[in-house]
């Protein structure tokens, strides 16, 4: 395998996981391409016979996380860099949401990423190298009304990812936390759910959720380029803990900061009030 590394992908159907399994196979490099149905990655696989291997994989399915960690491992012999992409999105109110939709979300966007990264977690410490990607999103920095349940599923990817990063300082093992803006990916298309928002005092919000909806397939963001970005930070040797993808993104972080700094700067006094007199 010589300087080959071995990737392991999820949600290789569509959008992000799909450009980066292609992207990754034309540089050489090998893959494990996953997807819940494998026809959907068919046509990824089959150009490269000898380096990539298609897995059907439903990150919520511990079976088939066992089985397809198994597979990577039996045919490459390793995994040297996990991208854990796979997720779903739902619009909604907060009020108005379908607590099974909402545990579903979770399920897929948090849990599953966490159940796998722990089956692949010890063959990256037996390697004592590694790379975990972990999809977030801007809405994993920021919330925005109609999505309020997803930016919890992103938020908690932030926070694991964070301190998992923390605990692996001394093992060679790297975490990147993925934060793209709006991308053509069909996020807000097939892969989200959608509920008629009702209550009339949300009408500003159900606004929100219409123009994104409306807007699948016209974001400015291209995935192909994102995932170049993204080979370009693993490949680095310095590489950051967060990678904002996309102009909207940036700009969003940048707000984001401002808010906490004016928050934080306006109640100083009353922050530092909490602690026992010195």
């Amino acid at each position: 395998m010589s300087n080959q590394k071995v990737w392991f992908i999820t949600g290789c159907s569509t959008g992000f996981g799909r450009e980066l399994a292609k992207a990754v196979l034309q540089k050489g490099d090998y893959v494990v391409v996953t997807a819940r149905n494998k026809l959907d990655i068919k046509d990824i696989v089959d150009p490269y016979p000898d380096s990539s291997i298609a897995c059907a994989l439903d990150v919520t399915n511990a079976e088939q996380i066992d089985e397809s960690v198994k597979i990577a491992i039996e045919r490459f012999g390793k995994i040297d860099i996990l991208v854990n992409n796979a997720g779903i999105g739902y619009f909604s109110t907060i009020e108005e949401s379908d607590e099974r939709e909402v545990r579903k979300m979770f399920e897929i966007n948090y849990f599953g990423l966490i159940q796998l990264t722990s089956k692949v977690l010890p063959y990256l410490r037996k390697e004592k190298s590694g790379f975990i990607v972990n999809f977030s999103s801007i809405g994993g920095l920021m919330s925005f009304p109609s999505v309020g349940h997803y930016n919890a599923t992103k938020f908690a990817v932030e926070g694991y990812s964070e301190a998992l990063s923390k605990e692996l300082v001394g093992t060679n093992i790297k975490v990147l936390i993925v934060e793209p803006g709006p991308f053509r990916t069909d996020w807000a298309g097939r892969s989200a759910v959608a509920e008629n928002i009702k209550i009339s005092e949300y009408s500003d919000t159900s606004a929100v959720k219409d123009s994104m909806r409306e807007g699948s397939g016209k974001e400015a963001g291209d995935p192909v380029r994102a995932a170049h970005a993204i080979i370009e930070v693993v490949e680095s040797t310095k590489p950051p803990l967060r990678l904002l993808l996309g102009e909207i993104a940036l700009n969003n972080a940048y707000v984001k900061l401002g808010e906490l700094k004016n928050d934080f700067d306006n109640w100083k006094d009353l922050t530092l009030s909490a602690d026992f007199p010195k």
